[in-house]
């Protein structure tokens, strides 16, 4: 899907750039966009994010991810035994689905394992422990030290398919 910029909103620091996508021949024809702030919501508002790796053998992995977006960054978690989070230390490049298939929004980004200050760590422990109460466990901030955290490429959203499928570009 290529994209156009007759929709190009004005590029503000941190505030990614929206086009609409120019679809192939049958599927229709975009004539409007989504703004940042609705799909930011449904980023925020997700409790699960469909993560999907490429496993060291080159196949796809695809696995259900809990997970905080903050700031327009994705940060979740998991073992290192588990398949995605090998899978990401050898390619740290992803792609995250939200579970709703008609309130469509994929994130195309790259993984990398960052240091959080102590306030952030809090804030993020804290926005876990709202999130995911009814998982009975108490995050702490120490949880949240050195998170994985999800860096967007892109995102590609729709509501309804095809006059609003929107992309949007981060240049940061």
């Amino acid at each position: 899907m290529d994209a156009t910029r007759e929709d190009v909103c004005e590029e503000v620091a941190g505030v990614p750039i929206r086009e609409r996508l120019v679809l192939p021949e049958g599927y229709g024809r975009t004539s409007k966009t989504m703004s940042w702030e609705s799909v930011r919501a449904q980023l925020v508002d997700a409790k699960q994010y469909w993560l999907a790796t490429n496993r060291v053998s080159g196949s796809p992995h695809l696995v259900p991810v809990d997970g905080l977006w903050v700031d327009d960054l994705l940060y979740y978690g998991g073992s290192p035994e588990t398949v995605h989070v090998r899978a990401v230390q050898a390619n740290p490049n992803v792609t995250i689905h939200l579970p709703d298939p008609w309130k469509v929004v994929v994130v195309e980004g790259e993984v990398r394992v960052s240091t959080s200050s102590p306030e952030l760590a809090q804030r993020l422990a804290d926005l876990a422990n709202e999130k995911y109460a009814e998982y009975g466990m108490q995050h702490d901030a120490s949880a949240y030290a050195e998170p994985t955290v999800v860096h967007p490429r892109r995102v590609i959203a729709w509501s309804a398919f095809p006059k609003d499928a929107t992309r949007f570009t981060f240049t940061g």
